[in-house]
Parts: structure tokens; sequence; C-alpha cells
């Protein structure tokens, strides 16, 4: 049995305490709750004990939408398995199948309080397959993984018409795009139709059978939006076929605020620390997250990995702090807000009995720029600590 006792104690789920304690056993939370000043704190006998006095204990961050581990640092084309190139229609992928943990990003990740990442294919196709929700530590992906098939890739904008119009077949255009999408769920929810129907005659498809659980609405489609016409035409799709939508870095989100709270979908929001180097993220800014936030919507930030650096993701978040992003709702946007969009909030994002013990220790608030990541737990284990961070005797990190 392990205790964290002291620390100030942010839950995200409305529930804070200056000095407070947790106890974790089997990987999960057991107990939280304040501790009284002056008051001695009864342990069990054998029990191990983190003192955080003095630093801030909270739920381990969340990457909403990256491609760590599957487009991998330092590798080039050998490391690069983000998008499969020669085909504009492939929802059978899985990023499962080409995530290597031992990516340097994972460690990049650990020290940086990051414990669960949704990881996926890119954006050059107009369907890239599906995404895989994953703690940050270990070398077997399968162990690591929390929910595959977490959501379903689909792109709008310049990334498939570079890729395609370059090789001289569709789509070259917009309307392409979104024909060619139309076109692939109108024959999936017929497979889908079919198979609810019972249909004896009817083979199972590998193709669309990738489909199925997203006409159960189990996972969503996985939107990669810049411009405001395409965030429109991602959502009047999904209308069309009744389909749950995530809206991926939403970058002129904030021209058409409004219309994004009617849809009813939530935003993941950025890369915005990177450059603007293509057209359709000329108006990309840090205060798009604000504006929508202010707006009603639910909203995360990523760093899209490798385009911006995975640990920059608390740093992000303070960067939409100081263009107009609360506080608060910059800490539930890399916490629980994530957790809730990725539909993993019943383990992850929040400090509650029963979730599993995924907690980072920093010496400030994360998104301030100078604050350090102390010491990082995945499911109860140590498996990040700065070098001057007090650990629990005999305890080692793994």
């Amino acid at each position: 049995m392990l205790y964290i006792i002291g620390g100030r104690v942010l839950t995200m789920a409305g529930q804070s305490w200056e000095k407070g304690y947790l106890c974790i056993e089997n990987g999960k939370i057991k107990e939280l709750g304040p501790v009284k000043d002056g008051a001695p704190f009864p342990l069990p006998q054998k029990a191990r004990v983190i003192n955080a006095l003095g630093y801030l204990v909270m739920p381990g961050l969340i990457e909403a939408h990256c491609h760590m581990g599957i487009t991998e640092e330092k590798k080039g084309m050998e490391g690069d398995d983000c998008n499969e190139t020669v085909d504009p229609i492939t929802p059978q992928l899985r990023a499962l199948d080409a995530i290597n943990p031992m990516d340097a990003a994972f460690d990049d990740a650990l020290r940086a309080g990051i414990t669960s990442a949704m990881i996926g294919p890119g954006s050059a196709n107009v369907v890239g397959g599906t995404f895989c929700f994953v703690k940050t530590s270990g070398r077997c992906i399968d162990d690591l993984a929390v929910l595959s098939p977490a959501a379903m890739k689909i792109a709008f904008g310049e990334n498939p018409k570079v890729n395609y119009s370059g090789q001289g077949k569709s789509p070259a255009t917009r309307m392409a795009i979104a024909a060619m999408l139309r076109q692939e769920l109108f024959k999936a929810q017929r497979y889908y139709e079919k198979k609810c129907a019972g249909m004896k005659r009817q083979e199972e498809d590998f193709h669309y059978e990738a489909w199925v659980p997203v006409f159960e609405r189990k996972i969503p489609l996985k939107a990669h939006v810049h411009r405001a016409d395409d965030i429109q035409t991602a959502i009047r799709i999904a209308r069309e076929f009744h389909l749950d939508m995530t809206l991926d870095h939403c970058s002129e989100g904030h021209l058409i605020p409004e219309k994004i709270r009617e849809s009813g979908f939530p935003a993941i929001v950025g890369p915005d620390l990177a450059s603007r180097s293509k057209i359709e993220v000329q108006n990309m800014a840090f205060k798009t997250i604000g504006i929508l936030s202010r707006e009603g919507v639910k909203t995360a930030i990523t760093t899209d990995h490798p385009v911006s650096l995975i640990q920059s993701l608390p740093v992000c978040a303070g960067f939409a702090v100081k263009s107009g992003l609360e506080e608060m709702e910059a800490l539930k946007s890399i916490t629980i807000y994530p957790a809730e969009i990725c539909r993993t909030d019943h383990r992850v994002g929040s400090l509650e009995v029963g979730k599993d013990a995924d907690i980072a220790i920093f010496d400030d608030l994360p998104i301030r720029v100078a604050a350090r990541c102390m010491c990082t737990l995945i499911e109860g284990k140590i498996v990040y600590a700065d070098e001057s961070f007090s650990l629990p005797d005999r305890e080692k990190k793994v």
C-alpha cells in the first residue's frame, strides 16, 4: 500500500485540499481526502509513503491527439508509420499495430507528467484508420492499451488534397474529399444495417467491419479539420449519418464558435505552438481554445506530437491562459476533459476512488513554464522521479 501525503491536491473532480493525502492499492486510488494540521496521520504497518509536502498532486496529464511512437523521433522513413499514402480510404488500419513504445517521446511524456495519450494515423488519407488510447510507460503496446479502437480518423482540407493530387488521382478538391467520405460511410452504413438485421448470406468484410463500432456509436469519428469551412463540412457529414465526432485541431474554431457549440461536438485544439506552415493554419492562435471554452464547447489541448513536442503539452495550456483561457479550464483541458472526450474518464483524468492511480507531482502548476514534474506514477507505480525528489525507503522507479 502506498500513501502520498501532505501535498496540495487538485482532484480535477471538483475537490481540492491545501494539504491532502491519497492511498493507493493494487494500482487504484483507494482513499483520498484532506490532512488535518497537527493531527497524526495513521498508517498501516509496512505502508510506503511519499512525502509531498510543498508540492502539487494532481492527475497525470493526458494528450488527446498525437502520433507518438508511430512517427518516431530521429528515425526518418524507417520509423515513420503514420500515413499509408497509396489509398485514400483505409479504415481497416490500426494504430495499435504500429506504435513503438520505445520511442524516446514516451520517456519525455513521463518526465512531463503525461500518463496517457491518444495515438493514431495521420491525415494524408480521407479515412486513415483507428486510434488507440494508451498509457505512456511500458515496453509492450498491448499492455499499455486502455482502449483500442478508440476513434476512427478522417481528414479534410489540404493534407489529402496534397497527397493524392500529386499522384494524379482523387481527392484533388474538398468536394472530392467530402464525396469520397460520404460514399464510404454510405456503404459502411448499409453493411452495418445488414449485419444488424442478421442477413445470413452477408459475408464479413474486414474493411467494413472496422466501421461497426463507429455506427454503434461506441467510438467517434476523429476529424482532422483546420479551416472553418472544413469544420462545417465535417459537422454536416456527421449529422447526415448520425455519428459522434471530435473536431481535432479546429484552428479556425474561434471564427465560428457558436456553430461548434450547436453541433455538440468537442474540440481538441492545437498544435498552436507549431509554425503556420500551410495556408489552412494561417489563423491558428492560442486564443481559440479560450473562445470555444467560453462558448460552452468541451475542449482539450493537443501538441499533435511530433508537430510540436509532447513535453510541451502543459506549456501550451499555459499559453492558452495567457491568451484568455481560465486557469482551471486550462488544467481541465489536459486532464479530465481529454479523458471525457476520449471516453476513458472511468479510469483516468481525475483523482477519485476506484480510478487508476495515474498521478503527477509538480513543484508548481504545470501550466507555468518553470514548473517541474517531480514524480510520475502510473497505476500506482513510480515510473519517473526527479533526482532531487525523495522516494519512499527501498522504492525504486521502474
